[in-house]
Parts: structure tokens; sequence; C-alpha cells
């Protein structure tokens, strides 16, 4: 293992849920990657970089499921249920968005989220060549699922420029499991595309090596819609089209079925739980307890800013577990440190990455936590992992590095300048509420 090229000393280092280290420190080497971690007495010689930051450190946080362009329709038609939203707020707003605009709107969202400690995106979206330039200037880390809808694209499947043929072509160029960007397949769903079409998307991604990321029973209305056009289930339609044949991410999974969880176990299928956006929607609560109790893993996330309307992933940490309490009416359904492993390590298994957990060989994807901020006081350490659940949040947060890269340095981003990027989503934003 390459040796360590910067030390960082903390008063305690959460390594994954619920294993905290007391006066620990963490060692990255000249790659980025985590070279030990431990009681910095039990560790090695410092090398000459030795960082006394105290504080906590964690994980970097996971975002299995956004659409982070969407920060220039931030907080668009609330108060409509999904189709009209979609349909009168939106798509409206989208159908104007140039690839630029797209752009701006990742690096805005991007920069929220690392703010908020949130190292890790897995984004569904159009103009994926935008969302990759412009992580490229905040140093997060992306997994790009370029959306494929049947809109746009239902008719331009197979050979001659059609949408399945750019999207094979945008992973060959950026899909770099090594690196800071993966790539995997992203058709919208069951109640827009065809089982069929969603079928020859998963033979793609088989044949990409990567994964499926699917809209799946997000509301009772899509839910019943799918039964009464193909007679059965969205989940069972998957099956039988042979999509679960290769790793499939489904996003919501609010109208699941007994039935079709054992589908997705049995899979090895996982869910990204997006609480917030579900109940601003009105769409329902997923059975998280029931989903975890079935052997399938969750990770969480936000869905996009128009419906949640933050990026900051603290929210959905917070209300997974006790959503889950209220439904089945018990404080111990889910507990803070399996709330936390959804938040981290659960989401980033779900993505097929080795991030999410403070370990030998890990990529150095770390947030340091202000341990004296009142909200997080007085920190006990039998109680810090529940203190970091039910009482963290982004204004807690002083660092972060994504790779072994500084790029929040006492709460200031390092790599883009905010002011101008804000000034120019406000004027694109304006531009497209205007047009639309």
């Amino acid at each position: 293992m390459t040796p360590a090229s910067v030390r960082l000393v903390a008063d305690r280092v959460v390594t994954v849920a619920n294993d905290v280290i007391i006066d620990g420190a963490v060692d990255i080497d000249e790659q980025g990657l985590i070279a030990d971690v431990g009681p910095e007495t039990a560790l090695g010689p410092p090398p000459p970089d030795r960082r006394v930051i105290g504080g906590v450190l964690m994980p970097g946080l996971v975002n299995t499921h956004a659409h982070t362009p969407m920060t220039l329709v931030r907080s668009v038609g609330d108060g409509l249920p999904l189709q009209q939203w979609l349909t009168d707020a939106v798509w409206p707003r989208e159908g104007v968005m140039n690839p630029d605009d797209a752009r701006v709107g990742m690096m805005l969202g991007s920069a929220e989220m690392l703010l908020a400690g949130v190292t890790t995106s897995c984004e569904m979206y159009l103009f994926e060549e935008q969302v990759v330039e412009a992580v490229a200037h905040t140093g997060g880390r992306l997994v790009m699922t370029p959306g494929i809808i049947a809109a746009l694209h239902g008719d331009s499947f197979g050979t001659g420029g059609g949408r399945a043929d750019a999207v094979a072509e945008f992973a060959r160029r950026h899909h770099d499991p090594a690196g800071l960007v993966t790539v995997g397949v992203g058709p919208h769903s069951t109640y827009d595309l065809t089982p069929a079409q969603i079928g020859d998307l998963a033979a793609l991604a088989g044949d990409l090596g990567t994964f499926v990321h699917v809209h799946l029973e997000e509301t009772s209305v899509e839910h019943q819609r799918v039964i009464d056009q193909h007679g059965k289930p969205a989940t069972e339609l998957l099956a039988d089209h042979g999509v679960f044949d290769v790793p499939v991410l489904a996003a919501h999974g609010v109208w699941l079925s007994d039935s079709d969880r054992a589908i997705l176990s049995a899979a090895g299928a996982a869910i990204a739980h997006n609480p917030v956006s579900n109940l601003k929607l009105g769409s329902g609560i997923m059975d998280l307890r029931a989903t975890l109790d079935a052997g399938i893993r969750v990770g969480l996330g936000t869905d996009g800013p128009a419906s949640n309307d933050n990026l900051s992933l603290w929210q959905e940490l917070a209300l997974a577990p006790m959503l889950a309490r209220a439904k089945h009416h018990d404080a111990g359904a889910v507990d803070a440190a399996t709330a936390l492993e959804l938040a981290t390590s659960s989401g980033a298994a779900a993505l097929g990455l080795p991030v999410g957990r403070l370990e030998p060989g890990a990529p150095a994807d770390i947030v340091r936590l202000d341990s004296d901020h009142p909200t997080l006081a007085p920190g006990l350490d039998e109680e810090l992992i529940t203190t970091i659940v039910f009482s963290g949040g982004p204004h807690v947060v002083t660092d972060v590095w994504v790779q072994g890269r500084h790029v929040v340095d006492d709460r200031t981003l390092t790599t883009v300048d905010l002011e101008p990027l804000v000034a120019d989503a406000k004027i694109r934003a304006q531009r497209l509420a205007d047009d639309s």
C-alpha cells in the first residue's frame, strides 16, 4: 500500500454506522485512498503533513437518486400531485432548458451537496455530458445514468444514432470505476417506456457491465395505470423482460407489495428511498422496515430539487427511521446506526461503489463535523451516532474531502466561486420561467 501523504487527526472517527474511534486518525495516500485508520496511537509514524483538526470525521454521504440540474426549477409546482406537477409545472420549464443550463444547474446542485457533506450523487438526467463537466469542476463523485424517456427517445433504440447507442458511447468514454465518474443506464419507468424497451436497455447495461436505474412504484396512480395497461404490476413486468438479470437500482418503491419485494430481494436489486420527495408530492411512505426485512439493500436519495426542495440528504437521514417507526408504531423499527448506513455504506453498495466507509483501501471521501456546534453538543460517545442522525445537518459540516482532495475547507468550497455561479443560475431560472 502507498505510504500516507496526509494524516487527519480528530477527536472521533466514525468509520461506518456505530463504529466510533476515540482520538482517531485517518491516513490518506497520494492516490487519494485511505492508507490506514484507527486510534492514532495504534498507527505508524505520521507523515510530514499531520493535521490536527479535531471534531468528528465520518464517511461522505451518498445520494442514490437525484435529478440535480433541476436546481433551476427548484420549488416549482408545490401542492400538485406527481403527474400534474410534471406536466403543468416541471416539463414546460425543462422543455426550454439547454445544455448549458443543465451544466450550471448541476454545478449549483453539486456545490450545495458538497457543502452539506454529500460526496456522491447518482443522477438520472439528460444533457449527461454537461453533468459530467459540471461535477468535474466542483470535485464531487458522480454516478451518471443518462435518462431515457419515451416522449424523447421512444422510437430511437437500436442502431443509427439512437439514444441507446448514444448512452453506450457515453459509457465507453466516461465509465471509470477507479475514478470519480461511473455510468449506468437510466430508463425512466414502466409507465413511460414499454417493459420490452426497458428489457432492451437492461441488456445494454449488461453488455456495458453496469446497472439499470429506474423509477418504480412511486405513486398509487402509476401503480394502477401499469396494471390496467399490462395486467400485472411493474416489478413483475420488469422481471418478465429480464431487467433483473443485471443489477438494478429502483427509485422510490413506495407501492411495492410483499411479492414485489421478494422479486427484488431474489434478484439482488436495491432501492433508493426518497422520503422527503415522497412526502412533499403526497406519494406515500415506503415501508422501510419491510424492505430491509426482505433483504433488499437500501440507499437514501433526495430526488430532484423541485420535489424536495434541497439536496443535503440530512432530512432523509432523519426522516427515514422516524417514518419507519411511525408506520410500525415501534420506536425500535429502524435505529440510528442503520439509518447512517443507508446514507453511507449501504447507499454506496447500491451504486456499486467502494465508498461510504472509512477503511484501508477505500477512497478518502470524508466529512468533518463540528462537534462543538450547539446542535451536536454535548455529543457523548454513547449517543454520538444518534446525535449525528437526528441533530446533524449541513450547518455542522466544516470540511469535505473527495478522493483525498480537500473540496470544502472551513465551510468554503475550494473548487468553484459560488457568487457568480449563483448569479448565473438566477438569470437562467428566470428565463426558464418566462419562456415556458
